[in-house]
């Protein structure tokens, strides 16, 4: 039995177009199964909210991109951005494919020697990185690309400690004819501050420039942007052969693809707005050919990450409250938010019913569970009328939000892959108070006395 709710008068705009070039949607996309299981069975053993990954997908992926990649060019090396996702399984099985680990922090470096990666297959970039990481580093033989002239320093330190030289990469900034242009890592080169960087690098005699590093951005709609990036660190490859005689070995662009998500603002479906990943190779691997010298190929480095697995993550979540606003418009409360969701910030995800639900839709918000006015995880989604427990399916939330989630209000939830057999493994478990409180001490004189005790003494107190 439904209860009873005082109507509202809304104006219905069901067919008109709206600003995303799309009509209004009368009834939400039905999502009954991810991967082959059963939403209600998924949820039934392991709880919601869940996220749940396709390893199919994850495989498909990679390889989609790879092929791309090697058809084009002879020598390309992916390596998998920790950063994106850092949860145990998604990285075994991008590096099961070949990838190498592209790593950013100390936190990533440990976690990936701890995986059984060697130090030949990583990639060390990020701009902090302690002289102790660096030290593991260059005994184990990891590929390390310098941010700034401290680390110059340091790696030159250790250089000396070894009594060997070390070969090194040099983060790269340029302008690659999109905005924003990216200055935060590496040497500028177009203000001269990365030819500098190399004759400090060379005055020392202690480092040896072997490769080149660049990422130009995140979510990079222009591939031709990629081919002036390509361009730019060949000439400025063939300019350090000739001061200092050190061939370039690799050319690692960094990553970037865009995902299937759509940032919030675009007026288009990602079927419409995204290139394929065959026009990011084309422009990459013809600035290639066209810029390197006959008989020079280089290591091409590809460190793509949100393309990768994206699509492969999904989010189950359930309606837990419903309301009206004072303006009118329909709300629901669901247990997951912006704590799960933290890109829900910049993307739009694509929202789907676990069940068919009759009713007209209309114009609602959708909120999360916490105790925020931002904790908002759609502003204006067209639902028909659900009810406590009806499941949404969240799609394309696989990059950033399993790195980014916060530990705040609510514990974090399961998270499951579904195998290509099509069983469902469990890759982390649900949190518990355990987790929140075993790095936590207790000052023994803090420590409260029992309940009836302390009944007795707030009760003594006047509860102040």
């Amino acid at each position: 039995m439904r209860t009873y709710e005082k109507p509202v008068i809304q104006a219905l705009r069901s067919g008109l177009m709206n600003k995303f070039a799309a009509a209004t949607a009368t009834q939400r996309q039905i999502r009954s199964t991810i991967a082959g299981v059963s939403v209600d069975d998924l949820v039934e053993q392991y709880g919601s909210p869940l996220f749940v990954y396709s390893e199919r997908t994850l495989r498909r992926q990679f390889r989609t991109i790879q092929s791309a990649f090697a058809t084009r060019y002879p020598d390309v090396t992916f390596g998998w951005s920790y950063k994106t996702n850092y949860l145990k399984a998604i990285c075994a099985i991008f590096h099961q494919e070949g990838a190498m680990a592209e790593l950013v922090s100390k936190m990533e470096y440990d976690k990936a020697k701890a995986l059984g990666i060697p130090g030949k297959q990583i990639i060390l970039n990020g701009p902090h990185k302690p002289f102790e990481t660096l030290q593991a580093a260059v005994q184990d033989g990891v590929t390390i690309n310098i941010d700034h002239l401290d680390e110059i320093e340091d790696l030159e330190l250790i250089a000396t400690q070894l009594d060997r030289i070390i070969p090194v990469g040099l983060r790269l900034n340029l302008d690659a004819g999109i905005q924003p242009c990216w200055s935060r890592f590496g040497f500028n080169l177009e203000s001269g501050q990365a030819k500098s960087a190399v004759q400090r690098i060379a005055g020392s005699g202690k480092l040896r420039v072997n490769g080149l590093h660049s990422h130009i951005g995140t979510y990079i709609l222009d591939p031709n942007a990629y081919a002036r990036q390509v361009e730019k660190m060949v000439q400025f490859g063939y300019e350090i052969e000739a001061q200092q005689g050190w061939r370039m070995e690799y050319l690692d662009i960094g990553g970037g693809f865009p995902s299937r998500s759509r940032l919030k603002g675009a007026y288009h479906a990602a079927d419409v707005l995204l290139p394929s990943i065959d026009e990011y190779a084309d422009a990459i691997c013809d600035a290639l050919w066209q810029t390197l010298q006959p008989g020079h190929t280089p290591k091409l480095i590809v460190e793509s990450g949100r393309a990768m697995v994206d699509e492969a993550g999904t989010l189950i979540t359930s309606v837990c409250g419903t309301k009206r606003l004072p303006n009118g418009t329909r709300a629901y409360v669901v247990d997951a938010g912006v704590n799960l969701l933290f890109t829900s910030f910049w993307y739009h995800f694509q929202v789907a019913l676990a069940q068919p639900v009759p009713g007209a839709a209309e114009p609602s918000v959708l909120y999360g569970p916490l105790c925020m006015n931002i904790d908002v995880i759609d502003e204006q989604i067209s639902l028909p009328p659900l009810s406590r427990g009806d499941r949404l399916v969240i799609s394309t939330v696989g990059a950033y939000n399993n790195t980014q989630w916060l530990q705040f209000i609510e514990y974090r939830p399961n998270v499951v892959l579904v195998a290509e057999s099509g069983d469902v493994e469990l890759i982390r478990a649900a949190e518990d108070l355990t987790d929140l409180e075993r790095r936590e001490h207790l000052p023994p004189r803090l420590a409260l006395p029992s309940n009836s005790n302390l009944t007795h003494l707030l009760t003594q107190t006047g509860g102040q």
